[in-house]
């Protein structure tokens, strides 16, 4: 991926290809910043016979440094295409990933998930959305959920258990093996679940 950078080498490589660019482009039309400054700078070099080659030497720097800029957009163009690119392979190996991936707060309600994770907890991701993980839990998974989180929150790194999902009262159990970690932007908590096979449903007190 192309990077940016500043450094001095960067800098006389930059200004040599744009020395050559304006040697095999001598028509090449160049957008001014600050053009009017520059004329005046340009006008005031020119109109001496004593100062008009300084004038030529100002305009070729100028028309060097236009360049250089030119290059340096064209930098940057490139390697906003290659993160746009990466960003996007990045959501699509989160998105489909095979393993039920939740983002929830420090109060285990769900702040984003990908689409196992929707299709493991069976309803639309729009909907779970600031839902409560606890909710599609059954009573001992939540009590064991609540001591993972505050394992984690302790500073424990990551969490490993066996939980039990069910995503309506008259759904069959599942069982998950579920990891627990800090989410690394904020207080919240990163989870991984793997799903297995249901059981069969149970009454669930609340």
């Amino acid at each position: 991926m192309t990077t940016m950078t500043c450094d001095p080498s960067h800098r006389e490589d930059l200004r040599s290809r744009a020395v050559q660019h304006l040697l095999g482009n001598d028509a090449r039309e160049l957008v001014r910043v600050d053009a009017s400054a520059a004329l005046r700078v340009l006008y005031g070099l020119a109109s001496s016979p004593s100062t008009a080659s300084d004038a030529l030497a100002l305009l070729h720097e100028l028309q060097v440094h236009q360049v250089e800029v030119d290059l340096q957009d064209e930098e940057l163009r490139r390697s906003r295409v290659e993160l746009e690119t990466s960003l996007g392979r990045q959501i699509q190996l989160y998105d489909y990933a095979p393993v039920a991936q939740l983002t929830v707060d420090r109060h285990a309600v769900l702040r984003e998930l990908n689409r196992t994770g929707a299709a493991l907890l069976g309803f639309d991701r729009d909907y779970l959305r600031g839902q409560s993980l606890e909710t599609f839990l059954t009573t001992d998974s939540t009590t064991k959920l609540r001591a993972m989180l505050e394992r984690v929150r302790g500073g424990n790194t990551t969490e490993f258990a066996d939980l039990q999902l069910r995503a309506a009262p008259d759904a069959a159990i599942r069982r998950v093996h579920a990891a627990v970690c800090p989410d690394p932007d904020d207080e919240g908590f990163l989870i991984g679940m793997l799903g297995s096979t249901a059981t069969k449903a149970t009454p669930r007190v609340r």
